[in-house]
């Protein structure tokens, strides 16, 4: 029996561990799995794990007001320590880039367990964009002992690196196993949710729809208030369209997009969204423009042009493949490209049909088929 303990701190990582949790539960004759969270993020994980019908075994409960990386990192690899030492796990997985990330393998190093790396490989060969996402990627490469990586660009990265070929596993990304469960649970007719009935009530079935997320620490500032600028100007050219943008709750975002954007008549101002509701956005929209990683992987597989602001990816798949277009925080670049998708029938449906380089949502039944063979 083989001892498992997933971490995972935000609502990214929340959303694409679900379904491994989903998978390793389904093998209890090979392994005991249980689920350590931090908390990095608190509403909006706890929103994913309602939705994925998850109950933690370990909730370190860690976010704190106005919360700032160094104290969040001791905060993490200290309160790991008890967690560790009493489970005791042959294997500990942690996902992506985060701090929760970053510290959770440096305190499952510490304990002795082997440390598994899922979406691993991404990288922008930039430190400081993603901030502080690039470093905590790469320490957390450093340290793992087997790397998840959902593609075969992810892969190279990571032997050109020097990590051994044979601890690496292609997977495809699991953010695609999540998709197809939780697109098909919230479009069931059996489906009841209150949030996602509200948003049927103010998005108009006349008008396209934009779907706008943004968070990115680097486009606080300057970049926010080229991105509304951008933002208002396509909503006045374009009166047939509507933008919904469920704003993050950083006060830097909120300032500046509430300052320029509130008083336009065709951009819809909301809350953040439950994973379930955002599924269902996306799903209705049709286009996005986003500064997110993980809609970059989620929105071809629903056929829904990215346009992604920022100057750099650790998915340079995407761009390749053409289903996202890196637009920065340009304003003219991203006014120019909105309504060429907007007005260029021709341009969109390519772009639209284009394949998916991120999987086929079989990803987890991979990492636990190479676990169970170790």
């Amino acid at each position: 029996m083989k001892k498992n303990l997933i971490i995972f701190g935000t609502r990214p990582e929340a959303i694409k561990m679900a379904p491994l949790v989903k998978e390793f539960q389904r093998h209890t004759e090979n392994f005991e799995t249980k689920v350590c969270i931090t908390a990095q993020h608190r509403e909006m994980l706890d929103q994913v794990l309602d939705f994925f019908e998850i109950t933690p075994d370990f909730d370190l409960n860690l976010m704190k007001p106005n919360q700032n990386l160094y104290t969040l990192t001791a905060d993490i690899i200290t309160s790991l320590k008890p967690v560790l030492e009493s489970f005791m796990p042959d294997y500990v997985y942690i996902h992506g880039d985060t701090t929760t990330t970053m510290a959770a393998s440096i305190a499952a190093f510490y304990s002795g367990a082997k440390v598994c790396h899922v979406e691993a490989g991404l990288r922008t060969f930039n430190k400081r964009s993603p901030f502080p996402e690039e470093v905590n990627r790469n320490i957390a490469s450093s340290i793992s002992d087997y790397h998840f990586a959902p593609t075969s660009t992810s892969q190279q990265n990571l032997i050109n690196e020097n990590i051994k070929d044979s601890s690496i596993l292609v997977t495809g990304n699991t953010v695609i196993d999540a998709l197809k469960y939780s697109s098909n649970k919230v479009t069931s007719a059996t489906y009841t949710d209150d949030e996602i009935n509200k948003l049927k009530t103010i998005i108009s079935d006349s008008k396209k729809t934009i779907l706008v997320t943004g968070h990115r620490r680097e486009n606080h500032g300057q970049g926010f208030i080229n991105i509304c600028n951008a933002l208002k100007q396509i909503a006045i050219e374009n009166p047939d369209v509507e933008i919904v943008y469920p704003v993050h709750l950083n006060p830097k975002v909120q300032k500046p997009v509430f300052e320029l954007l509130s008083n336009v008549g065709n951009i819809k101002l909301i809350s953040p969204l439950s994973y379930p509701s955002f599924v269902w956005l996306m799903s209705r929209s049709y286009l996005i423009i986003t500064d997110s990683g993980g809609v970059q992987e989620e929105a071809p597989s629903l056929g829904k042009p990215v346009l992604v602001m920022r100057d750099t990816t650790e998915r340079p798949e995407a761009v390749e493949a053409g289903t996202v277009l890196l637009v920065g925080t340009d304003s003219q670049k991203i006014i120019k490209e909105t309504n060429k998708l907007l007005k260029d029938n021709e341009a969109y449906v390519k772009m639209s049909k284009l394949h998916n380089p991120y999987g086929d949502g079989l990803s987890c039944q991979r990492i636990v088929d190479f676990i169970s063979k170790l």
